[in-house]
């Protein structure tokens, strides 16, 4: 049985937040709210919370992972980026894109595209990630929470709470959101290729 923290979208609990982090680093996996819905995520370095997580997708090892980062120094640290990149990320950060990028050596290798060594990286515009991500002192291993019987991301923590309380550690109910995914934008070979349209708009890009 999940634990179901509710963390104020505004003024995110410490004390919860101290909580959530502690059963991640114990290898739960969580689903936690975001700009773009709901995501499900869990420790970076931990195969069997991965695994898990792989499950309550119904994704293979070979699906684009991302990695939610607090900031953009701490996104250089995981993913190799070019001048040119660095500024069209850090003018559309913190909000709804994911970056495809070439991984660097801190990332663990199951985690990247396993053909083109690439990662996901992401900086999300909610307190309540953000202030996760800051208490936990490293990226959240993250996708999306798509459901397979939808294409759009879950919105409302009572239905994730129905469908999956009992496949994963904690669920943060953060508030009722929009159901757009992110925008994913390619800038691992240079120019930007759109991926997919989500959330953000994908012409700053074009």
């Amino acid at each position: 049985m999940s634990q179901f923290f509710y963390i104020h979208p505004d003024n995110p609990q410490p004390r919860l937040l101290k909580q959530a982090c502690e059963l991640i680093r114990q290898g739960e996996v969580v689903v936690y709210p975001t700009d773009s819905g709901y995501a499900i995520g869990c420790q970076m370095e931990d195969k069997k919370a991965l695994d898990q997580l792989c499950r309550v997708r119904q994704i293979g090892k070979d699906h684009n992972f991302t990695l939610m980062c607090r900031d953009m120094s701490e996104l250089s640290v995981y993913a190799k980026v070019d001048n040119v990149a660095f500024r069209q990320i850090k003018n559309n950060t913190p909000g709804p894109y994911t970056f495809v990028l070439k991984a660097t050596r801190e990332v663990p290798r199951r985690l990247q595209n396993p053909k083109r060594k690439t990662i996901g990286i992401r900086v999300p515009d909610n307190i309540i990630a953000l202030k996760l991500l800051e208490t936990l002192g490293e990226p959240i291993m993250s996708t999306s929470l798509i459901l397979p019987d939808s294409k759009l991301a879950e919105s409302d923590p009572d239905a994730i709470r129905d469908r999956l309380e009992k496949q994963v550690g904690l669920i943060i109910h953060g508030g009722y959101l929009g159901e757009q995914p992110t925008t994913v934008v390619d800038l691992s070979e240079g120019a930007a290729t759109i991926v997919r349209e989500g959330a953000g708009d994908p012409s700053v890009f074009l």
